[in-house]
C-alpha cells in the first residue's frame, strides 16, 4: 500500500475542472494507475483506490491517495500542478504505507482526519420503501461517526474531552433527545454538496444528476481492534468511496498528550 500527496494548483483551469466535479476527479485518479482498466471492480474486503481532497485554505489545495500500487500523476502535474517543478522530482509525494499500517497496536491513540458520505435510511410512511438520505447538520453528521456500531466495525473510538476542557454540556435537545455536546474530541467542517453527471464521463446522454453531501471530521482516537484499523485505512469507512470520501488519514498526537 501507498499513501500519496499532490498539490493542485487552483489558479489554472485544469485544477478548477477537477475540483468542479467529483466524476471528472474520479476519472483523473483512476487514470493514474496503468494496470486498472475503466471496468475494474475491487474484489469485496480487498485494499482499494481511496482518495480525499483537503481544502486547507483559499488556494491550498492537496489530493490525498491510498493505493494498493504507487500512481504515476504525471497527467495531473501537467494539468493541474506545477509541470517545472517536476526538475526537482515527480511533482507529488509517495511513500510506502506499511510502516504506518504496522505501527498501529489496541490502545494507541492518533489524531485523524476522514472525509466521508454520513447517509442514513428512512421512509415516510410504514409501506413506502426505505431510502438512502444524508445527514445535513453537524450534530447528525457527528451522531454518524460516533455510532457505537460503526465505531466497533472500524476498529477504533472517538476519544472524550477531559471534563474541564469541555465548553458545552451534554443532555437532551428539546425533543428529548440525547445531545453529546462538546464531550468527544471531535469536530466537523467544510461541509460541501455536489452534483454531477456520471453519464458524461462514459460519452452517453445526459442522465438525471447524482447529489453528493460530504463533511470532513478531524479528530482524535483510540485503536480498538489493530486489524479492523487496517482494513479501514485501506478500505475505507462510509459510501461514496470512488467519489474523495472514506480515505482517514493518521497522525501522532503531539508529544505528551497521549492520555
Amino acid at each position: 500500500m501507498y499513501l500519496t500527496r499532490f498539490r493542485l494548483n487552483a489558479a489554472r483551469t485544469g485544477a478548477r475542472r477537477l475540483l468542479s466535479s467529483r466524476q471528472v476527479m474520479h476519472a483523473a485518479v483512476m487514470a493514474s494507475f496503468p494496470n486498472l482498466l475503466p471496468a475494474d471492480q475491487p474484489a469485496p474486503d480487498a485494499p482499494r483506490v481511496l482518495w480525499r481532497l483537503d481544502h486547507n485554505a483559499p488556494g491550498e489545495v492537496f489530493l490525498f491517495l491510498v493505493s494498493p500500487d504507487a500512481p504515476d500523476l504525471t497527467h495531473l502535474v501537467e494539468q493541474a500542478g506545477w509541470p517545472t517543478a517536476m526538475v526537482d522530482g515527480p511533482g507529488w509525494q509517495t511513500r510506502a504505507y506499511a510502516p504506518l499500517l504496522d505501527r498501529l497496536t489496541e490502545g494507541g491513540q492518533w489524531e485523524f482526519r476522514l472525509t466521508a458520505n454520513p447517509v442514513h435510511h428512512i421512509r415516510r410512511t410504514d409501506d413506502e420503501p426505505r431510502k438512502r438520505t444524508a445527514h445535513l447538520t453537524p450534530y447528525h453528521q457527528m451522531g454518524w461517526l460516533l455510532d457505537d456500531r460503526r465505531q466497533e466495525r472500524a476498529g477504533f473510538r472517538i476519544l472524550e474531552k477531559p471534563k474541564e476542557k469541555r465548553l458545552l454540556p451534554g443532555g437532551t435537545t428539546h425533543q428529548g433527545r440525547e445531545h453529546h455536546g462538546d464531550r468527544y474530541e471531535l469536530t466537523v467542517r467544510d461541509h460541501r454538496s455536489h452534483a454531477f453527471d456520471k453519464s458524461r464521463a462514459s460519452g452517453a446522454k445526459r442522465g438525471k444528476p447524482v447529489t453528493l453531501v460530504t463533511a470532513t471530521f478531524d479528530g482524535r482516537l483510540e485503536v480498538t481492534d489493530p486489524e479492523l484499523m487496517r482494513r479501514t485505512l485501506t478500505q475505507g469507512l462510509g459510501k461514496a468511496k470512488a467519489y474523495g470520501c472514506g480515505l482517514m488519514t493518521l497522525a501522532p498526537l503531539p508529544q505528551g498528550e497521549a492520555r
